[in-house]
């Protein structure tokens, strides 16, 4: 009669789980954005970063005529469309409207976290812009209507919130890698179109549009940090049954 040799305990692997990686990298992003937003905000009170203003500014504007963004007719057109995709209106109904499908599908946890994520970007942006008070650039002439202070810029910020978070929302309830990616790309493209189009209708200088970046982006990363937090608390619901099963 042969003996059956007992089995090694399990061991622990000495990497940190996927989940706790994934926690630090959003930490981490956190921390760079935060740290490349006060750089940013520390040149523009100190001027530092005003002739690159300047130039960039005057860049996207016909040499004889500073009235007139470069380019055609429609391109004006197409960067004040785009630039709505940043407002408020249209930020709030697509947050209202993914609550909303997150609601029916029972998951209430995500749904308060969207709420707060992106409720808190547009207070935060609202802070920020009363702490600096920067005016709006008076070199050339404004192509929309503005109400606000100029840093940092709050399309340019809020698009970030918004986008950021709601594109890997989605990713995270798809399966294949190349439609996670597809949407990722989406919403930072979102992001970059909107806070370009600030600069090119004259209602923003460049460091207001860099600096809602940085701060839009850590934000967002903040947010997904504390997500993947009650993750592993149980409190919302892990990637796999973010959404119920069909069919």
């Amino acid at each position: 009669m042969t003996r059956v040799a007992p089995k090694a305990p399990a061991t622990r692997s000495a990497w940190p789980s996927r989940r706790v990686r994934t926690l630090f990298v959003s930490l981490l992003a956190v921390a760079a954005a935060v740290l490349a937003f006060l750089m940013l905000a520390g040149d523009v009170s100190e001027g530092e970063l005003h002739g690159f203003d300047q130039s960039v500014l005057l860049a996207m504007r016909e040499p004889g005529d500073l009235s007139e963004p470069v380019g055609p007719l429609w391109l004006e057109l197409a960067a004040r469309d785009i630039t709505s995709l940043g407002g408020y209106p249209v930020l709030t109904l697509i947050t209202l409207l993914t609550v909303g499908l997150l609601l029916i599908v029972r998951r209430r946890g995500t749904a308060l976290l969207v709420l707060v994520s992106i409720g808190g970007g547009m207070l935060l942006s609202t802070t920020l812009k009363g702490v600096y008070e920067r005016p709006r650039p008076e070199l050339v002439p404004h192509d929309v209507a503005v109400y606000t202070s100029s840093f940092p810029s709050g399309h340019a910020m809020l698009s970030a919130v918004t986008y950021l978070t709601l594109g890997v929302l989605l990713a995270r309830m798809q399966s294949q890698r190349r439609v996670r990616i597809y949407l990722v790309c989406v919403a930072v493209l979102l992001t970059l179109l909107i806070g370009a189009s600030r600069v090119f209708l004259g209602v923003h200088w460049p460091t207001d549009v860099l600096a809602g970046w940085c701060a839009g982006a850590g934000w967002a990363a903040l947010c997904w940090s504390a997500a993947l937090w009650l993750q592993r608390r149980g409190t919302i619901a892990p990637r796999h049954r973010m959404l119920p099963k069909t069919g």
